[in-house]
């Protein structure tokens, strides 16, 4: 995959205050540290915090939640161990609205609908199956999608996630002949320049862990021409 991840220096960060910083993460960033030993974002969103606020030893950060490293879009992150496991609770209560959008292969399928399968994750390939009825290992998957535009050679989904599985809106979009643009893992002809795919984190609803405000935030597409097609 090009190195085209984060850095303090171009950051981009849609939200800030005390309790939280959300950003926009940039395809080929790791949200966390893994086998890879590259720069995860945290650490990126570390040194902004340090060198912002001019903070003395180590900056508390707490990571929300994931974004698979070849997507983009908003990521939460909490600046506080009580903002972190508010987050958190918000999440696993399913209080947290994500809207995602793609852009897929172009299939026969209905302009809007839900998706439920059964997802079983294989550890050595590091994929996801999607199943139509429970195995054994398996995840339920729910998402619901909406066709917002129709281009040439694409299709332009907005998605809704029910529940939050493995690799699952790559995998579920997959099974219906939807592979995401550029998503060789899923089932794409061929690969994006940058390595990455075109699913986007773009908008998140939620009230705010601290202050009880309703918040929306939204991101930003990657600028590409395929990107700007997007209305």
């Amino acid at each position: 995959m090009k190195k085209t991840y984060s850095t303090a220096q171009n950051l981009q960060v849609l939200y800030e205050d005390n309790h939280l910083i959300i950003v926009n993460k940039r395809v080929g960033d790791i949200v966390q540290g893994d086998k890879t030993g590259d720069k995860p974002l945290s650490d990126v969103v570390k040194s902004y915090i340090k060198k912002k606020y001019n903070k003395p030893g180590k900056v508390f950060l707490g990571v929300v939640h994931r974004l698979d490293r070849p997507t983009s879009g908003l990521v939460i992150f909490a600046r506080t161990s009580k903002a972190l496991e508010r987050m958190n609770t918000m999440f696993r209560d399913k209080t947290i609205q994500k809207t995602y959008i793609a852009i897929c292969k172009k299939a026969e399928i209905p302009a809007k609908g839900t998706l439920i399968n059964y997802l079983r994750k294989n550890p050595k390939n590091n994929k996801s199956t999607a199943f139509d009825k429970a195995i054994d290992a398996s995840k339920k998957a729910i998402l619901h999608y909406e066709i917002k535009q129709v281009l040439d050679n694409y299709l332009i989904l907005q998605i809704a996630l029910e529940t939050g599985r493995h690799h699952q809106i790559r995998c579920q979009l997959a099974k219906i002949g939807a592979s995401i643009k550029g998503d060789l893992k899923y089932g794409a002809a061929r690969s994006n320049p940058d390595g990455g795919i075109n699913l986007h984190a773009r908008k998140i609803s939620f009230v705010h862990p601290v202050k009880k405000e309703a918040m929306t935030v939204e991101a930003p597409f990657p600028k590409t021409p395929l990107w700007d097609a997007v209305v």
